[in-house]
């Protein structure tokens, strides 16, 4: 069976939305797809990202509103394309048009991030309703719209996710809860020609800031990033929060998210499977140390 993801499926959504706003979707090159697909447009200057489960979709109406939220603030952040009713349905997908930022500005690094974050935390509370921070709940959603899930696998990670929810509700924190943007690793940085702008807010909410901090010293662990970068983060917002106690369950609660992104695509990209399976072998064991692969 065909997945519900597949690079045929995805253009043809494509397609059918740039015929209706009147783009050109001929040059449309996929640049990502693990959470959305994201395409770029290079003939509009316009970046179209679609929704990559069918669980999730929800998330695209708090994206639109937490982008003019940001715009009102003149917070450094990727701005949706104007006169456009958004999110966009086409058929049983959701996608979202915005303005493409040119990559052309220096590489990001730990004190770009820790700038925006410090921005992005001080704002008050939108006049809008956030949801609270539920780290867990995107990854149970993400177990029940797998396309491909052995079935001890399925058990696995749900009773993780069960535990590490046990333990999340006894978190203490050391800085006072807020705005938090949900994903704030490097990736979600654009360098653009006046300096860095932050992107991607399917899972902006109210939180503990802590998670923010966290990812970069997780990217550091996994993914071999160089540790100056969160050498720069911790000295650019204040707080190193490696050496903060709850800083391994809040490493758990990500690396969990990290390996379940794919699971409703699996089916339609096959080739990220050999990584799901290598990140659930070491979560079974406890093991922290092997380094992981992005997916592609």
């Amino acid at each position: 069976m065909d997945g519900r993801f597949t690079r045929a499926a995805l253009t043809s959504v494509l397609q059918r939305l740039c015929d209706r706003l009147g783009f050109a979707h001929r040059d449309a090159r996929l640049v990502k797809f693990t959470s959305n697909a994201v395409f770029d447009l290079p003939g509009d200057r316009v970046v179209v990202r679609i929704v990559g489960s069918m669980n999730l979709r929800h998330r695209a109406h708090k994206a639109v509103e937490v982008a003019r939220w940001l715009a009102a603030h003149d917070v450094p952040a990727v701005r949706l394309v104007e006169g456009v009713d958004q999110p966009l349905a086409v058929g049983e997908h959701l996608a979202t048009v915005w303005h493409t930022v040119p990559a052309t500005g220096r590489p990001v690094d730990g004190r770009d991030l820790g700038r925006l974050l410090r921005t992005l935390h001080s704002l008050p509370e939108p006049g809008f309703e956030l949801p609270a921070w539920a780290p867990l709940d995107d990854v149970r959603r993400r177990i029940a719209d797998a396309e491909e899930l052995a079935d001890d696998d399925r058990r696995f990670l749900e009773e993780r996710a069960a535990e590490l929810a046990e333990r999340l509700a006894d978190l203490r924190t050391a800085l006072p809860p807020g705005v938090v943007h949900g994903d704030a690793h490097l990736g979600n940085l654009i360098p653009g020609p006046s300096g860095p702008v932050i992107c991607d807010f399917d899972s902006t909410g109210i939180g503990p800031r802590e998670w923010d901090l966290s990812t970069l010293p997780i990217g550091v662990a996994r993914f071999g990033h160089p540790a100056e970068w969160h050498r720069q983060l911790a000295d650019e917002y204040g707080f190193d929060v490696v050496t903060w106690p709850g800083f391994t369950l809040l490493r758990q609660v990500r690396e969990l998210k990290l390996t379940t992104s794919v699971l409703p695509i699996m089916r339609s990209h096959p080739d990220v499977g050999p990584e799901l399976k290598a990140r659930l072998r070491t979560l079974r064991v406890g093991d922290t140390t092997t380094r992981w692969t992005p997916y592609r």
